[in-house]
C-alpha cells in the first residue's frame, strides 16, 4: 500500500492508523498547491479530488476519504483493536465519532487556513469550534480515549485536528490537553510525526 500525504494535513490520521495497525506501507509526499507528488507524478491523476489522504491499495484501487480509509486499515488488522467489529453497537459509535470529527471539527477548521478570510469571519468559526470542543470535553469525561480504555482510529483523527487547534492557539482546556499529550506519547504516533518531520512541533 502507498499513502499519499502532506505533512500535518488530515492524512496524518491514516498515517497513524497504518503504524498502529503494523501494516506494511510506503509513503509519498504531495505538494497540494502544485498537485504533484514527490516523484513528479500528477496527483490529480491519482486522486481527481486533489486533496490528501489517498491510499493506493496493492491491487491499484485508490481510496480517498479519511474516515473510510482508517476503518479499512483497522479492518485489515482486526487484531489491532483499532475498530470494533462491523455490525456491533460499538462500531456505530466509532462511526459516529468519525463523522463528528470530520464534519464538525475538520471542516470547521478549513476556513481558518484561508489567509484572505476576514478576522470577524474567522472569529465566528472559532466560536463554533469552541462549542464543539466543550462538547468533546464533556463526552470524554474520565475516559482515556473516545471509545473508552482502548485507542481507536477516531483518536488518531481527533489528535490530528487538535494539532491544528494548537497551531491556531485554541484553549481547548486541561482535559483535552491531557488527552492530546496521552495520544502524542504513543510510539506509533511518535513514529508518524517523526516520518512527516513534525515531531518537534507535536
Amino acid at each position: 500500500m502507498k499513502l499519499f500525504y502532506a505533512p500535518g494535513a488530515c492524512s496524518l490520521s491514516p498515517h497513524i492508523a497504518l503504524r498502529e495497525a503494523g501494516l506494511p506501507f510506503t509513503m509519498e509526499k504531495v505538494d497540494l498547491r502544485a498537485k504533484a507528488t514527490e516523484s513528479g507524478a500528477d496527483f490529480k491523476a491519482i486522486n481527481p479530488k486533489g486533496y490528501v489522504p489517498a491510499l493506493e491499495l496493492d491491487n491499484g484501487h485508490v481510496v480517498t476519504e479519511g474516515p473510510v480509509i482508517v476503518q479499512m486499515i483497522a479492518d485489515m488488522a482486526p487484531e489491532s483493536g483499532l475498530a470494533p467489529a462491523f455490525g456491533s453497537a460499538e462500531r456505530y459509535q466509532l462511526m459516529d465519532w468519525l463523522a463528528f470529527i470530520s464534519t464538525e471539527l475538520h471542516k470547521g477548521f478549513s476556513p481558518l487556513f484561508n489567509p484572505s478570510l476576514k478576522d470577524d469571519a474567522k472569529q465566528s468559526f472559532k466560536d463554533r469550534l469552541s462549542l464543539r470542543f466543550a462538547f468533546l470535553t464533556d463526552a470524554l469525561g474520565d475516559k482515556p480515549y473516545l471509545m473508552g480504555d482502548k485507542f481507536s482510529v477516531a483518536d488518531g483523527y481527533l489528535f490530528t485536528v487538535l494539532r491544528w487547534a494548537k497551531g491556531f492557539k485554541f484553549d481547548v482546556g486541561s482535559k483535552l490537553d491531557a488527552y492530546f499529550d496521552r495520544v502524542a506519547a504513543r510510539p506509533a504516533v511518535k513514529e508518524a510525526l517523526q516520518a512527516e518531520g513534525l515531531l518537534a512541533a507535536a
